[in-house]
């Protein structure tokens, strides 16, 4: 069945047919009118709440036909999750960074939705993967202990917003106390008063423009300055010195798992979650940020960027599947070459809602063309024929990983 889905436009999206979200919706529906000056942030495909997606041809809404026929989630998938689709599947466009954020695991959301439903809406956890479709640039986990020292070092008005004290015990840290001094630092860096952060970011930036190319590549000059433009004065800027700066290319993937900072900063990418959308904010953004429950909640893990890299099992010549360790949720990525006509596309043991990001298929006596979004019961085996002319056929499906 095809499915009608939802489009997220927050500010950060980018804007008319900039965005692969618009290209997309654009390309499946030739009737919409797409907005030059709208942002086009992220298509919505599943049953959340805020966003839920409904059938083409009867307008019913999926978490209706789903309610009516449980069948097609699957036997394992009712077992695990009942009567419900476990994962929620994005296509997101940024062209401006989305906020320095972490998901809760499941307890401490249900903890926080019943403390603040307003703010915290369901009492899911929101593990999740993003995987590239252009190249995409993202802060994800802390970094090793030597660059964070490193950076402390080099930064002074770092540490004058941390707190000398509390930045040089970090810097002297052992192994055994670099965890509680890293929270410290945090926590100082995140409740400094707003007015006097935003004189260090603008004397920092100052310094950074009398840099040589050499010293400011060191620094990450030039991201730094691209946040500060984007969020001048916002405290978040100097997390590029604590988190990871990963940028991955087409295909490549990140996952996060709960209590797992992080920042999605530009480009193109399929994401796919626990069906939740609870969003823990410290920094890079306008909204609601709650630092106290951040700051209790994070890993404090660090490690080099390379590791948080996901890598995908190959199933065959043309599909291969990220498979996170939790059962929410997997995501297969299917490219087929121009020449092939046939594929046929493996049944899984969960429903499933499938993609098409580039070329046109035909299933039975239906033609779908890119931006068509498919849902596909439990068991299901579906023989494509591929219609794509001179270029790739790329698709994604999630399903539940069970």
């Amino acid at each position: 069945m095809e499915l009608q889905c939802a489009i997220q436009n927050y500010h950060w999206g980018k804007k008319g047919l900039l965005s692969s979200v618009a290209r997309l919706i654009k390309a499946s529906n030739p009737n919409i009118a797409i907005d030059d000056n709208k942002p086009y942030a992220e298509l919505w495909m599943g049953t959340h709440p805020s966003g839920p997606s409904s059938i083409r041809k009867t307008n019913e809404s999926l978490v209706e036909f789903i309610n009516n026929n449980n069948d097609v989630l699957g036997d394992e998938v009712k077992k695990t999750f009942g009567d419900s689709l476990p994962f929620l599947f994005k296509i997101l466009s940024i062209a401006t960074s989305l906020s320095i954020q972490a998901h809760p695991d499941k307890k401490r959301a249900e903890i926080l939705n019943k403390l603040q439903p307003n703010v915290y809406k369901d009492p899911n956890h929101k593990p999740e993967i993003a995987i590239a479709l252009t190249k995409f640039e993202a802060l994800c986990g802390f970094r090793p202990v030597s660059e964070i020292q490193y950076f402390l070092k080099s930064v002074p008005e770092l540490c004058m917003v941390i707190g000398d004290d509390i930045a040089n015990e970090f810097i002297g840290s052992d192994e055994a106390n670099c965890r509680i001094n890293l929270r410290k630092c945090l926590e100082g860096l995140l409740t400094h008063h707003a007015d006097s952060t935003a004189d260090r970011l603008k004397n920092y930036l100052e310094r950074l423009r009398q840099m040589d190319e050499c010293s400011r590549e060191e620094m990450n000059a030039h991201l730094f300055e691209r946040l500060h433009a984007d969020f001048p004065g916002d405290v978040g800027c100097f997390g590029i010195y604590f988190f990871n700066y990963v940028t991955l290319k087409p295909g490549e993937a990140i996952y996060l798992s709960p209590d797992e900072p992080h920042a999605y900063l530009s480009g193109d990418c399929v994401e796919c979650m626990a069906c939740s959308d609870n969003v823990v904010r410290a920094g890079l953004t306008p909204k609601l940020k709650d630092v106290p429950t951040l700051v209790e909640m994070l890993t404090y893990k660090c490690e080099p960027g390379f590791e948080k890299y996901f890598k995908s099992t190959k199933i065959d010549e043309f599909t291969e599947i990220f498979r996170p360790p939790i059962k929410d949720f997997a995501v297969a990525k299917i490219e087929i070459l121009s020449s092939t006509t046939t594929y046929t596309l493996s049944p899984q043991n969960s429903a499933g809602i499938l993609i098409i990001i580039e070329g046109k298929i035909q299933v039975n006596s239906n033609i779908y063309n890119e931006g068509s979004v498919l849902f596909i019961k439990s068991k299901e085996q579906l023989n494509l024929k591929i219609l794509s002319e001179n270029k790739r056929t790329l698709m994604f499906e999630a399903f539940a990983n069970v």
